[in-house]
């Protein structure tokens, strides 16, 4: 167990800012030899010691996020909720939407055991996704991330183009990448679990040698697992190794691959909307179609050099190649010839996809009298490719009570519904400036992106198809935020932030290319006290959206929206009371509205899959163990989610409901723990999500076993 809190000392620290540059406070230690030394204010967090490591603590003291520059969760004027790798494995997280169901403002399992994507939102709109802050792109729609390979997860709240780049309003995760760090690392697990689950994986790290300045990572897993619906499966093999040089305390250049496949399943089909209760592992689609791949390889160099005097350098560049696809088949309406079938469709799709992106900035930190500052000043080149194919077709009608199977669907011998090509060519400059004096806090960032879209239609049989749309923008976003510290535990803070993304193409809108955009303003307030290591934070904000669009979850359609407002208030709390007892705790009120839609039918009505209340906590209690009788960690979580709206017309509503999660850990010796793990304890089943003639209830209660051994 952790040692009690010990008090605040002033510390020098080495962080790695949003886009992985190397920031050093301009103090002797850090600085290189000859020239003068700026001696910048002080910076309190706790000691670098047991304890303060995102694997022993679920509170964290310093966020990546925010800004743009790394700070101390206090003196930043952004909301950021961090997960850190202590709580992903207190809770047993295996999932995304798992490691976020208990932070303020996102909204999770509101398409029920749909396994396409990540599916979630940050304050009623869709989240963008960044690894280390470099975009990776929407949560919806794209690869299914693998918690297993970050240390850490930011949830940065609000508009906020100027920090990372294109982000929809209500917010973006940014996921820490486990890098290379020269410390000795050996840790193996083994998980069995539901539906005849088996996991194995690993993450080791080490220097090749005392005194050497190379150092090495490996980190994996593979599954080998069915779903809790009948012939589905849940497969994964994940590999990542990176390889850091640091010549100098001055210089890491480091390089980290990584590749991610998936052989899952997508939805399993669903259930007939006749207001009849299922089984869960009631299976009517088609055994020989019913898949969901994703084969994507990443590669990241990173260089980092501090060339003293507060002047640092980082770049970081990253390559992206993938494809992805699902089948499987949904369900319709009844059979108009035979009442007591189900009507059912083929649904597919093919994507590839090609991603690059590269950042490189300066980072100039200075102290003029009682004013210190911080300036960051950088630019960045992505350039995204995507292609997408969906096929639709008609299936044979099933009996629920007595399904019988046809066979699958040879997509070559049918001809697809929609087929296009979209490339972004996005070119951006930033600044970040931060001063502080005494107790006052100012931030200010300012970004321009100059945005080229290539919209290619091959087939399209809802409507219109060009052969060619382009559309080149620039866009100039802004965030200015000020904190004021009450006490050095206490501090408010308001920020006004920008937003901007490219747009979504339907025919619609007429294939409009405006970009989407964004703003909010937010008031809140921190306090981290000084009697225990906790957290404790209040936001209030209001949030706009123009030119939006909502992509249909079964369509995977774009749909035109307008304009939409989101108002709210978020409570959350983190706090490690003692040695034994810990919590995390959280609410969130949402009040949304569609101000401006396509044609005027949806005005005044709520944005789909927001409820109004959510509310969470969750609960560690470490029984100490004494003589033969190991530690005994016991965890108890509750969850609720309000109604919710399925879509736009609001004409379908989602019922509230409770789900109660469960850990249980024990050291059998040390460095061994054996943790027990069950997800909706209760069994709690309701219906999550309505599509067409069709409902998809929340997932069910999954129980895993998990040995963890690290020497």
């Amino acid at each position: 167990m952790n040692d009690p809190l010990p008090p605040r000392r002033p510390v020098r620290f080495l962080s790695t800012c949003a886009s992985a540059a190397l920031l050093t406070a301009a103090a002797p230690s850090f600085a290189q030899e000859g020239g003068p030394v700026y001696e910048l204010s002080t910076i309190f967090i706790e000691s670098a010691g047991p304890g303060d490591a995102d694997s022993e603590t679920t509170v964290a003291s310093q966020i990546s996020s925010g800004s743009g520059l790394p700070s101390d969760i206090l003196d930043s004027s952004a909301s950021v909720s961090v997960v850190t790798s202590a709580e992903i494995e207190r809770r047993g997280a295996r999932t995304t939407e798992q490691v976020l169901q208990y932070s303020a403002g996102v909204t999770t399992d509101f398409y029920g055991r749909d396994d396409r994507y990540d599916f979630f939102k940050i304050r009623g709109y869709d989240a963008t996704t960044y690894r280390d802050g470099m975009l990776i792109g929407d949560a919806f729609g794209g690869v299914r991330e693998e918690p297993f390979a970050f240390d850490r997860v930011e949830v940065l709240k609000g508009a906020n183009s100027t920090a990372f780049g294109l982000a929809d309003p209500g917010g973006a995760v940014n996921f820490i990448t486990k890098n290379p760090t020269g410390e000795r690392l050996r840790e193996v697990y083994g998980t069995y679990g539901s539906f005849n689950r088996k996991e194995l994986g690993f993450d080791m790290g080490d220097s090749f040698g005392e005194g050497s300045p190379f150092s090495w990572r490996v980190t994996g897993k593979i599954k080998d697992a069915e779903a809790e619906t009948d012939e589905s499966n849940d497969d994964e093999s994940f590999f990542m190794a990176g390889l850091a040089w640091r010549p100098s305390d001055a210089t890491t250049v480091s390089v980290v691959y990584d590749k991610l496949y998936r052989d899952g399943y997508p939805n399993s089909s669903g259930y007939p909307a006749d207001g009849r209760d299922y089984a869960r592992d009631l299976f009517l689609g088609e055994p020989d179609f019913n898949y969901l791949d994703t084969d994507r390889d990443t590669l990241t160099l990173k260089v980092e050099h501090d060339f003293g005097n507060g002047l640092s350098f980082g770049s970081t560049a990253r390559y992206t190649k993938g494809t992805g696809g699902f089948g499987y088949v949904f369900l319709g309406s009844a059979d108009l010839n035979d009442p007591s079938l189900t009507q059912r469709f083929y649904f597919a799709n093919e994507a590839e996809f090609e991603n690059f992106v590269v950042d490189a900035h300066l980072l100039y930190e200075a102290g003029f009298g009682a004013v210190h500052s911080r300036t960051m000043a950088g630019v960045e080149y992505r350039d995204n490719h995507r292609s997408n194919t969906l096929w639709y077709t008609p299936a044979s009608s099933i009996d629920p009570d007595d399904p019988v199977y046809s066979g699958g669907l040879d997509l070559g011998s049918t001809a697809p519904y929609q087929s296009n090509t979209n490339d972004v060519n996005v070119t951006s400059l930033y600044l970040q400036q931060e001063l502080s004096w005494d107790r006052v806090i100012a931030q200010v960032g300012l970004r321009h992106d100059w945005i080229d879209q290539t919209f290619r239609c091959h087939a399209n049989a809802f409507g219109a198809c060009p052969d060619l749309v382009e559309g080149a923008f620039d866009e100039t976003t802004l965030r200015a935020g000020l904190t004021y510290k009450i006490t050095p535990e206490l501090s408010v803070y308001g920020s006004y932030a920008e937003s901007v993304v490219p747009a979504s193409f339907s025919d619609a809108n007429g294939f409009d290319l405006e970009p989407e955009r964004g703003k909010q303003y937010e008031i809140g307030l921190k306090y981290r006290p000084e009697t225990m290591r906790a957290l404790f934070t209040a936001s209030v904000f209001e949030l706009t959206k123009y030119n939006q669009t909502v992509t249909d979850p079964d369509s995977l359609l774009a749909e035109p929206v307008g304009e939409s407002r989101v108002r709210g208030l978020e409570l959350e709390a983190k706090a490690e009371v003692n040695d034994q007892l810990s919590f995390t705790a959280a609410y969130t009120y949402l009040e949304t509205e569609i101000i401006q839609s396509d044609n005027g039918a949806n005005n005044g009505n709520e944005l789909p899959h927001t409820p109004k209340n959510q509310a969470s906590v969750w609960v560690n209690y470490l029984v100490p163990g004494a003589g033969r009788r190991g530690d005994l960690d016991l965890g108890l979580g509750a969850r609720y989610t309000g109604e919710y709206w399925t879509s736009t017309a609001n004409t379908d509503q989602i019922d509230a409901a409770w789900i109660f999660d469960a850990s249980v850990g024990y050291e059998i010796a040390d460095n061994t723990d054996l943790r027990l793990t069950v997800a909706n304890l209760f069994d709690e089943q309701h219906v999550a999500q309505k599509g067409f003639s069709s409902n998809y209830y929340n997932p069910g209660r999954e129980i895993n076993l998990t040995l963890n051994h690290s020497w």
